[in-house]
């Protein structure tokens, strides 16, 4: 799949679960950290993040090699839930969209230095701070016991960091 077909099967889902549930989907932005012309990025991550039915949702995938195939696994989430309207209830999708409701920046915010516990001097790579930010994200994650609001501060404080660096 090329990158082009991928774009267009995301925004074509997106429309057409729009269409299908009968509920506003607006402010779409496809997001990755890709420079432009790199032929294997480091992360090829992507996130999809819109407003539906009240709700701001990101869906964000990382499991895949390509940007690409990221980008298919958003087309597929998306089309599963078209599944699930056309074979649930637009309750069901309600309840399983809050489960990519994206998490909002904490309103009293550390430098993120303090947040990965880093000397205020730390000037590091990106390695580093990948590492310490999975090691971090498994005692706060909420599946990890950790709190929606203490993973929220640890995003906000990775993408502080790697603009930085």
């Amino acid at each position: 799949m090329s990158l082009a077909g991928a774009l267009k099967n995301v925004y074509s889902s997106l429309v057409s679960f729009g269409r299908d549930s009968g509920r506003k989907l607006e402010h779409i932005v496809l997001s990755s950290n890709v420079t432009l012309g790199a032929e294997r990025p480091s992360d090829p991550g992507v996130a999809a993040w819109f407003h539906w039915d009240g709700l701001q949702v990101c869906i964000a995938v990382d499991r895949y090699a390509t940007v690409e195939a990221n980008l298919q696994a958003i087309h597929h989430i998306i089309e599963a839930r078209r599944v699930e309207l056309r074979h649930g209830t637009l309750a069901l999708v309600h309840a399983t969209m809050k489960g990519f409701i994206s998490i909002p920046a904490p309103a009293g915010k550390k430098p993120w230095r303090e947040v990965f516990v880093f000397s205020p001097s730390f000037s590091g790579d990106r390695l580093q701070i990948e590492a310490r930010y999975r090691e971090l994200a498994k005692q706060r994650h909420p599946d990890a016991g950790g709190s929606v609001e203490a993973m929220a501060e640890l995003n906000a404080a990775r993408a502080e960091a790697l603009r930085e660096i």
